[in-house]
């Protein structure tokens, strides 16, 4: 009974993978260590999503991230940063706890959200610390 559980577990999450590949939003920019600097400081409002692969809340959040950057297309940026590929950049920010939802101002860090939020909660935050309306 539990191989046949496991079995059909990783065989969800690899189709859970497969649709995350394909179901990416141009909208939503991959940002490694390496753009970082360049990305939070070329546009002015900057939401970025610190996330991992086998985090399920995180793949929730990921829609939700990706709905918002359509909402607020021209008006903020949107990204989305592999915390098991950056490592560096989660020890810097101090993520101890994933999905990680940081807004940056004009490159500056302006606030966190930390953990799977609804969409509502996530779009008033935005709102207020942008200024946006």
């Amino acid at each position: 009974m539990d191989d046949e559980i496991n079995r059909i577990r990783e065989k969800r999450i690899q189709e859970l993978k497969e649709k995350m590949k394909h179901t990416a939003s141009a909208d939503v920019q991959n940002v490694d260590e390496m753009h970082f600097q360049e990305f939070i400081k070329t546009h002015p409002f900057v939401v970025l999503d610190f996330w991992a692969e086998w985090c399920a809340p995180c793949r929730r959040v990921g829609v939700v991230i990706e709905d918002l950057s359509k909402e607020f297309s021209g008006k903020v940026t949107f990204g989305k940063c592999n915390t098991e590929d950056n490592r560096r950049l989660a020890i810097q920010f101090n993520i101890t706890a994933i999905p990680s939802i940081m807004l940056f101002s004009h490159g500056q860090l302006v606030d966190r959200i930390i953990g799977a939020y609804p969409k509502e909660a996530i779009r008033e935050k935005i709102v207020r610390k942008f200024n946006l309306k």
